[in-house]
């Protein structure tokens, strides 16, 4: 074996031989030396340590040097009632203690003794059962949260096992100290106790036994008496001090030195004002040192705003620095190759629209449109940027979908908007432009204006209105665009929680998230919401088995959410559309062409413009009606014309017959033919 394995066994047994063995003064001597060493070796430790457990030793070690000097209290009591010496280490310490007055020695042994006992021993205890009580009833929720970190992935299976080891072992810690604190209490009673024996049994033995008169007994034994409980108690209030460091420390990155000078040497006003403090006592008190340490106190407020003033200049410098180095690294590069989904620019003039301090509202505006697309697409829109350009004129603003400009506009901050809804007979005076969302003919208006314009039936806008509806629409029309694999995953996981079986039996059995998102994606692009991804999902659940072609899973889908279509799109229980001649129908049909990657339509350019042509005309026609224009087709032709129909009227309505609801009158006023 190893003599470090055997050294605390050998230890042991010499202390619990002290208590029976007699032991010569030269060696009580040394060993009243090393005890004394011991306790300030460990004092020292606990005052630099950053954590209690890097002493976890510390209760086992309290037990083993309560026991040492209680061992060497009694071996120096056999010396001093046996032959009434104890060597020279506890008669200096009698001696010089009380400067060869008893009486002045016994009253500072017994101010030493209270102070240990009531002051620090009994406040080191409470802490310690306070502590393990704490510690103790924290450690299932520390338990909760190692296994909650583990389970998303933020710490390893090996750095969970550590931290609980790491729990396990301060509970441990504070259990043993609660129970240990108990030792350094009972040894100071036991000290003064033996303290109180020796006297008494000195005085005794000296004046009965050894016929010695009272004047000599007093001077010998109360002075040994004295030295050796000093000599206990000395060690012993450093143990107790270390004991009560130990059980107050809280974690932190530095030992108390540090951090006691880091925190009470903070705040210079602090000095300032003690240094006036000292001022005025000294009017009342000695002058002298209260004035020298009104000026040290003055100077050191002074060296420390200097110190603050000095790293504040240090630290600026050190920022712009870094900043530099920053800018330098190549890696750095990559943060700029990020391209935020949604942006809205605008300039300087548009600012106070946006600034909260000002009374803009553009941000909340911007939070409520986040809300309505949710309500109204069902999908989950990206956050918008909103950044201000020194580049752009005043009062204009832009619109970016992936870092591309998509929409623009230009408002009069002091000004509204005034649109004729096509019952207004009596034009206002102002300043004609375009409304930017819908480009519908508009006049710019002063707020003198507003009530004259309501009155007289125009519909009244204000600038913030203006760029949130714009911003909305333009949101709406590139929705497919927006709705990424990401958010895909986001709205399954939210279906998930409230029905598994579906997404269990879907995803990724089935479809893939990709395949879902481009279904999705057509449902955006022609303005159909997907909040109901319940049906969308069994749907698809049902039909992805036989097809995978998105194309045609999208208008199953469509059909599956016929009532929804209908109550957007035709909204009241009749309408008037145009339908399409079965002829066209199977010559669409005829040309389509599909491959690996999906399908398309192959028209002669001939026929592709008879077609639009005729179409123009349809639409004409209803407009002219004051009808929304609505072409109905069949559910194998709907894609493929509508996909044509763009091409002339982006944003035209292609409704299958399986879309519309049975309830719903439909009129058919004419007919797309080749």
């Amino acid at each position: 074996m190893k003599a470090r394995d055997v050294s605390v066994p050998i230890m042991l047994i010499a202390i619990i031989l002290t208590f029976v063995v007699p032991i010569p003064e030269y060696i009580l001597d040394f060993l009243l030396a090393i005890n004394i060493a011991l306790s300030a070796i460990i004092l020292l430790n606990t005052i630099s340590i950053t954590e209690p457990l890097q002493v976890s030793v510390f209760p086992s070690l309290l037990v083993i040097t309560t026991l040492f000097r209680l061992s060497l209290n009694v071996a120096s009591s056999k010396l001093i009632l046996g032959e009434g010496k104890a060597g020279k280490v506890i008669e200096g310490f009698g001696r010089f203690v009380g400067g060869n007055n008893l009486v002045v020695g016994f009253i500072v042994f017994f101010i030493i003794m209270i102070v240990n006992f009531l002051v620090i021993t009994k406040g080191a205890e409470r802490v310690a059962e306070v502590a393990a009580r704490f510690t103790l009833d924290a450690m299932p929720g520390k338990q909760m949260a190692i296994d909650a970190d583990l389970n998303t992935g933020l710490i390893s299976e090996a750095e969970a096992k550590e931290r609980r080891l790491s729990v396990q072992r301060e509970a441990d810690f504070y259990g043993s100290m609660d129970g240990a604190s108990k030792f350094v209490r009972n040894d100071a009673i036991a000290g003064i106790i033996i303290t109180f024996l020796n006297v008494i049994g000195g005085l005794i033995i000296g004046m009965v036994m050894r016929g010695e008169d009272l004047s000599y007994a007093l001077d010998n034994y109360v002075v040994l008496t004295i030295g050796n409980g000093l000599v206990s108690q000395i060690p012993a209030l450093m143990i107790s001090s270390a004991t009560s460091f130990i059980v107050t420390r809280a974690a932190s990155s530095s030992n108390i030195s540090q951090d006691m000078l880091t925190q009470l040497f903070r705040n210079p006003k602090v000095f300032y004002m003690t240094s006036v403090l000292c001022v005025i006592l000294s009017f009342f008190l000695s002058r002298i040192p209260f004035l020298l340490l009104s000026a040290l106190l003055a100077f050191i407020g002074y060296t420390i705003t200097n110190q603050q003033k000095k790293a504040i200049i240090e630290e600026e410098q050190q920022v712009e620095e870094n900043e530099v180095e920053e800018i330098r690294k190549p890696e750095n590069v990559v943060s700029l190759l990020q391209v935020d989904p949604i942006e809205l620019e605008f300039g300087y003039g548009i600012i106070p629209l946006a600034d909260i301090n000002q009374g803009g509202d553009l941000l909340d505006r911007v939070v409520m449109i986040r809300r309505q697309l949710a309500l109204e697409l069902g999908m989950i829109v990206p956050i918008i940027r909103l950044r201000d350009n020194i580049q752009l004129n005043p009062n204009e603003y832009i619109i970016k979908i992936k870092g591309v400009e998509v929409q623009k506009g230009e408002i009069m901050l002091d000004h509204f908007l005034a649109m004729n809804p096509g019952v207004v007979e009596e034009e206002i005076d102002g300043i004609k432009t375009t409304e930017p969302a819908f480009g519908l003919p508009a006049i710019w208006i002063t707020e003198s204006q507003r009530d004259t314009a309501e009155m007289l039936g125009y519909t009244v806008v204000d600038p913030p209105s203006i760029i949130a509806t714009h911003l909305t629409e333009t949101i709406k029309k590139f929705a497919h665009e927006l709705l990424g694999r990401q958010e895909v995953q986001t709205l399954i996981d939210n279906v998930k929680q409230n029905y598994p079986a579906i997404v269990e039996e879907l995803v990724p059995k089935i479809m893939t998230i990709g395949e879902i998102q481009k279904v999705l994606a057509n449902l955006l692009k022609e303005g159909v919401s997907i909040r109901d991804m319940v049906t969308i999902l069994e749907t698809l659940a049902d039909y992805a088995v036989a097809t995978h072609d998105t194309d045609i899973l999208t208008e199953y889908v469509r059909q599956a959410l016929g009532r929804a279509i209908s109550k957007k799109f035709i909204g009241e229980n009749s309408a008037k559309v145009v339908t399409l001649d079965p002829k066209l129908e199977q010559v669409i049909m005829e040309s389509v062409q599909r491959n690996e990657t999906g399908s398309y339509l192959t028209l002669e350019p001939t026929v592709s413009n008879t077609i639009l042509n005729n179409l123009s005309k349809q639409i004409q026609k209803l407009i002219q009606l004051g009808q929304q224009p609505i072409v109905l087709a069949s559910p194998i032709v709907r894609l493929y014309f509508k996909r044509l129909a763009d091409q002339v009227a982006p944003g035209l309505i292609v409704l299958s017959y399986n879309e519309i609801d049975p309830d719903m009158e439909i009129q058919s006023i004419g007919m797309v033919s080749i």
